[in-house]
C-alpha cells in the first residue's frame, strides 16, 4: 500500500510538471511572437494633414415614388403602364484623400472624386398584340441614363484603437454631387434628372498598415436627399408615372495612403 501511494504521488507530480512546462513554452512563444511583430508607421496617422488616393466600384440605382396619376386607370398616357422598376447597374470612380487629424481615433476626410454612373430602368407596359409579333401581354422596355458626377464628400472617420497593424473604422457624412453635362443635354435622356444633389453616406472598413503604405478597404452606402424629378421632360410614360426620384448606391473603396 505504501509503495502504491508513493507511485501515485510521483505520477501526480509528473503531470503537474508537464503541465507547467507546457504553459511555460506557450507563454514564451507568445512573448517571442509579440517581440517579432513589426509595427509599420505608414499612413502618417500622427500628422495633422495626410494625403492619398482611392479607386472605387459601385452599384447604383434610382429610387422612384409613383404619382397619383399612375393610380388613375383613366389617364390617357398611363392606362397601359404596369410598372417602372429601376435596377442596379455597375460603375466606377477615382479620387483623392485629404485627411485631417483631430484625435488619434477621429479624422475629418475630404475625398473629391469623379464618378461614372449608369441608371437602368425597366418600363413594363401592356400590349394588345397589334404592333408586336409576340401577341398580347406585358412588354418590358429598358431605359438607360448615363451620368458623370463630380463629388465632394466631407466625412468623419472614427477609428478603433490600433491592434498590431490593423484598425477598424466607421465613416459617415454628406456628399455634394454636381453633374458635368448641362441641363439642356440631360433633358434629352429618357429619365431626366436634375444636375445637383446631396447624399448621406455611411460605411465601415479596416486600416491595414504595410511597410510603405496604408491600405484601407471600405464599403459605403449612399442615399440621395434631394428629389431629382424634373417634370415635363423625358419619356412621358415614366415622368408622368412618378413624382419623386432619388439616387442610391453601394460602393467598395480601395484607399491608399
Amino acid at each position: 500500500m505504501q509503495r502504491t501511494h508513493i507511485w501515485n504521488q510521483l505520477d501526480l507530480c509528473r503531470r503537474k510538471a508537464i503541465a507547467a512546462c507546457f504553459i511555460f513554452l506557450i507563454s514564451n512563444g507568445l512573448l517571442a511572437q509579440e517581440r517579432h511583430i513589426t509595427f509599420h508607421h505608414s499612413g502618417n496617422d500622427d500628422q495633422f494633414l495626410s494625403y492619398g488616393f482611392f479607386l472605387a466600384a459601385h452599384n447604383s440605382t434610382l429610387r422612384v415614388k409613383y404619382s397619383e396619376a399612375f393610380m388613375d386607370p383613366s389617364h390617357p398616357r398611363l392606362s397601359n403602364v404596369r410598372a417602372v422598376m429601376p435596377s442596379y447597374s455597375p460603375g466606377f470612380a477615382l479620387g483623392f484623400l485629404v485627411t485631417t487629424r483631430i484625435h488619434d481615433q477621429l479624422n475629418v476626410l475630404l475625398t473629391p472624386k469623379v464618378a461614372f454612373y449608369e441608371y437602368k430602368t425597366d418600363l413594363q407596359v401592356f400590349t394588345d398584340g397589334t404592333n408586336t409579333t409576340g401577341g398580347a401581354g406585358i412588354n418590358t422596355i429598358s431605359l438607360m441614363t448615363e451620368e458623370t458626377l463630380v463629388e465632394l464628400p466631407l466625412l468623419f472617420k472614427y477609428k478603433s484603437e490600433r491592434f498590431n497593424n490593423t484598425r477598424m473604422f466607421f465613416i459617415g457624412g454628406l456628399n455634394g454631387q454636381l453633374r458635368t453635362k448641362n441641363q439642356e443635354e440631360a433633358d434629352e435622356d429618357p429619365i431626366v434628372l436634375r444636375g445637383r444633389d446631396v447624399a448621406l453616406e455611411m460605411g465601415m472598413g479596416f486600416d491595414l498598415y504595410f511597410k510603405f503604405f496604408k491600405f484601407s478597404p471600405e464599403i459605403r452606402f449612399s442615399h440621395g436627399l434631394t428629389n431629382l424629378y424634373r417634370p415635363g421632360f423625358g419619356d412621358a410614360r415614366v415622368t408622368e408615372a412618378i413624382d419623386d426620384i432619388r439616387r442610391k448606391s453601394i460602393t467598395l473603396y480601395l484607399n491608399f495612403q
